[in-house]
């Protein structure tokens, strides 16, 4: 059997729980061996939109997966020049990764949208599409692309709103790892509205 890998891609500006919550069900779910949290370096889709540094992002995803040996970060979005594209991601990991399954998890708004992407049907081909879905949920995911539904808890945490609590002088416990809110706090991050 093959080694099964699953990527879970994003901004992570900051990370939260409800993250770890979705890539803890998906790597059972899917019975994986790893679970790498690749951080956007220049997402296309969220051009001027991000608001931690790349250092910081990077910083808060390691402090929040630390400990846990199911997970790991691949810095290499954060590393490359230019626009964040995912075909890229996966050519270069299916490169180092070649006896593996490669499975990139996307919410169901994405995988609708995934025609938008840089080289969809490309995506498709290098990795099997795993789209999360929460309880009750059962959109229709026939089309071009094949995927499968990967079901997680439904969680209603946002990075978004994240933001918006900070710097509305709100409090974020349970909404973020604690280490990630030590990290907010010392490095002051969000105090104005996204």
């Amino acid at each position: 059997m093959r080694r099964r890998i699953g990527i879970l891609g994003g901004t992570f500006d900051p990370p939260h729980l409800g993250h770890l919550l979705i890539a803890s069900d998906a790597f059972e779910a899917l019975a994986l061996e790893r679970l790498l949290f690749v951080p956007a370096g220049n997402p296309p889709h969220k051009q001027g939109s991000v608001v931690a540094t790349k250092a910081q992002r990077l910083q808060m995803i390691e402090s929040a997966i630390a400990g846990d040996p199911r997970f790991a970060v691949d810095d290499r979005e954060l590393r490359r020049d230019g626009p964040s594209y995912t075909v890229d991601t996966l050519r270069e990991l299916s490169a180092l990764e070649p006896d593996a399954e490669l499975i990139f998890l996307l919410g169901v708004d994405q995988f609708r949208a995934l025609d938008s992407w840089r080289e969809p049907a490309e995506v498709a081909r290098l990795a099997r599409l795993g789209v999360f879905a929460r309880d009750g949920e059962t959109p229709d995911l026939s089309g071009i692309h094949p995927a499968e539904w990967v079901r997680v808890r439904g969680v209603d945490i946002s990075a978004t709103e994240v933001r918006d609590r900070i710097a509305a002088g709100q409090p974020i416990r349970y909404l973020v790892p604690a280490e990630v809110e030590v990290i907010i706090r010392e490095e002051q991050l969000y105090r104005s509205a996204s």
